[in-house]
């Protein structure tokens, strides 16, 4: 399947449900699951971004409903598709 990172800043709305709500990330992930979004990593992160996530989905379309998610007011997120060294080495191959 398909790997995604998403890099991820909060917004202010998003610091404070953090702060009164920290396992709602834990909840978040159940949502991803059940649109078919594995969570493969997951990282906090110190600097430009907030939260660095590693993720595996069927498709782009998947990855899309994640993102309009995540919009809600709570994040700002930039997405990457991704592939490992050795599917990128066969692409160019090509």
């Amino acid at each position: 399947m398909p790997i995604y990172i998403a890099l991820t800043v909060l917004s202010e709305k998003g610091r404070k449900a953090l702060m009164d709500k920290p396992e709602a990330i834990k909840e978040h992930n159940k949502q991803l699951r059940a649109m078919g979004v594995k969570p493969l990593a997951q990282y906090a992160t110190l600097g430009q971004y907030d939260f660095v996530n590693i993720f595996e989905a069927p498709n782009d379309d998947a990855i899309y409903k994640v993102a309009v998610m995540l919009s809600g007011g709570v994040a700002q997120t930039t997405t990457l598709a991704a592939k490992t060294l050795d599917e990128f080495l066969a692409a160019v191959k090509k």
